[in-house]
Order: C-alpha cells, then sequence, then structure tokens
C-alpha cells in the first residue's frame, strides 16, 4: 500500500511540474506559451525520465528529472509564487527520494511486466 502511494503522489509531481511549467509561460509570454510549456515538459519526461522512456537510462533519468522539476520550481519563483516554488521543490525531493526505496521499486518493476 506504502508503494502505491508513493507511486500515486509522484504522479501527482509530474503532473504539478508540468501545471507549473503553464503557470510560467502564461506568465511570461501568455496563451501560447502556457500551452507550449506543459507540452515541452510532458514530452521531455515521456522521452527520458518516465519509467518506460525510449532514452531515459541510469544516468539520463536522474538528470532530466532534476532539470524537469528545477525549472518547474524556478518557474513559479519567478512569477512570485515563492512559496508554491519552494513547496513543489521540497515535495519533488521528497517524493522522488521515497521512489528510490526497494520495496517501492519492486512495485514499479511488477507492475512495467504487467
Amino acid at each position: 500500500m506504502f508503494a502505491w502511494t508513493v507511486l500515486g503522489l509522484a504522479f501527482a509531481d509530474e503532473v504539478l511540474a508540468a501545471a507549473a511549467a503553464g503557470v510560467w509561460g502564461a506568465h511570461r509570454a501568455g496563451v501560447w506559451l502556457a500551452f507550449l510549456a506543459p507540452i515541452v515538459v510532458i514530452v521531455c519526461w515521456g522521452t527520458f525520465a518516465s519509467p518506460r522512456a525510449p532514452y531515459g537510462g541510469r544516468m539520463v533519468r536522474p538528470v532530466v528529472k532534476a532539470i524537469v522539476f528545477g525549472f518547474a520550481s524556478w518557474g513559479l519563483w519567478t512569477t512570485d509564487q515563492h512559496a508554491a516554488g519552494v513547496a513543489l521543490l521540497v515535495f519533488s525531493v521528497l517524493i522522488n527520494a521515497l521512489a528510490q526505496l526497494p520495496n517501492v521499486r519492486r512495485a514499479t518493476s511488477t507492475s512495467a511486466t504487467v
């Protein structure tokens, strides 16, 4: 149960990162970047950081995660959403650290084969 809770929160964290990119985009350049920034985040995540990413790897995946969550937190900070930016960063670090626990990693490996 703990493992699936962590995985659910990790998914929520990914959605929050995309939403934060949209907030940054809207603040920076308006509607067009509000739509484009989350799409870029989602494509990068799916290509490099997701569990089934075609170009993910032991080195690439953590680097892309750091870039995505760092950018999302920074984006909130630059839109004067300081508390939200810090909260997202802390939440992202905590959830991704918990996702590295052995029982959580086992849950992801068994669900990937189903």
